[in-house]
């Protein structure tokens, strides 16, 4: 049988780490503070915890523009090159999904293809104006009017279809 040790949390409150001697290793400055888990009878705390920052050396930068309401006919109606339009909502968990293909599909098509994320929640009359009932849907253009549907999360492949039917037309 396994023994087992009870400790109590005036003895993590007790007990002093020594920090390791590893800032200069690091590329970041690490800061000291103390900190407090609160327990069933007591606090667990932590003395001298690091504090970390940390900076992100790479951003993602979406490469399909937002379109809203007041944008829409200027952008999507009155483009010279062929769009897509990705209606979605920022709860939706396949959205997400759907957004990466679109951002591939808008680098590789850049300049030959014009894409854009409208969020339904924030422009409710444009998605009512194209009966979209669920999200995610993506809407392909051509000279104004609505050419293809894509309704559902679908692969990349399916969507590069559409595209180049609606090209070809």
């Amino acid at each position: 049988m396994a023994s087992s040790t009870s400790l109590s949390p005036s003895h993590f409150a007790s007990t002093r780490a020594i920090p390791r001697s590893i800032s200069s290793d690091l590329p970041f400055k690490l800061n000291f503070s103390r900190i407090s888990f609160p327990l069933k009878g007591g606090s667990f705390k932590l003395r001298d915890a690091p504090s970390l920052t940390l900076k992100a050396l790479s951003v993602h930068e979406p490469k399909a523009a937002v379109v809203t309401k007041d944008m829409w006919e200027k952008s999507i109606l009155n483009s010279d090159t062929p769009v897509l339009v990705e209606f979605y909502a920022s709860w939706c968990g396949p959205c997400r999904m759907v957004h990466r293909i679109i951002d591939e599909i808008a680098g590789e098509y850049a300049g030959r293809l014009s894409c854009f994320v409208l969020n339904t929640d924030n422009d409710f009359p444009i998605a009512e104006d194209y009966e979209i009932k669920a999200v995610p849907v993506v809407l392909l253009f051509k000279n104004g009017e609505k050419r293809e549907s894509v309704v559902g999360t679908m692969s990349k492949d399916f969507y590069i279809a559409a595209i180049e039917r609606i090209m070809k037309s």
